[in-house]
């Protein structure tokens, strides 16, 4: 049966040969389709796009979806906190609790001082239980508010 392709590629085993100042000729590109303004291709269903957040770009603070652990911690910055901590696969001590003043939490991190000793702790997010508080907690719901805005967004 003859092919309908002409045979442009050497043989297997043999490699082209080209001049001084020879070009190897490119294959052409098969043409592209046209393109449609606004993105929709006919005969294909066009879905509502979800419209951009107005507080996910605003610089300063917050988007409204990230009421995360760390940012409950940070609105809690210098209170008193127990920390309940699991390390896996420790021979030693596998679960560690510790006691201290909020000093910073960042996405992975904690870091707590001891205000009778001054030690600080500098604990991975990954081995953090739960956290529990002697007083109040600050938290707001409402994302969004001022007080959000002092911390810097992702």
């Amino acid at each position: 049966m003859a092919s309908s392709f002409p045979s442009q590629t050497p043989a297997y085993g043999q490699f082209p040969q080209y001049g001084f100042g020879q070009q190897p000729q490119m294959p052409q590109m098969p043409q592209m389709p046209p393109t449609f303004s606004g993105g929709q291709m006919p005969g294909f269903p066009s879905f509502p796009q979800k419209p951009p957040s107005s507080a996910a770009n605003v610089p300063g603070m917050l988007p409204i979806e990230e009421s995360y652990i760390e940012n409950i911690l940070r609105l809690n910055k210098g209170k008193i906190v127990t920390v309940y901590t699991t390390f896996e696969n420790n021979s030693q001590w596998n679960a560690k609790v510790f006691k201290g003043i909020i000093e910073a939490a960042g996405r992975d991190h904690l870091i707590l001082s001891d205000p009778q000793t001054g030690q600080r702790y500098l604990i991975p997010m990954i081995y953090l239980d739960y956290v529990t508080f002697d007083e109040e907690i600050n938290y707001q719901p409402s994302f969004g508010t001022p007080s959000l805005s002092s911390f810097p967004p992702r």
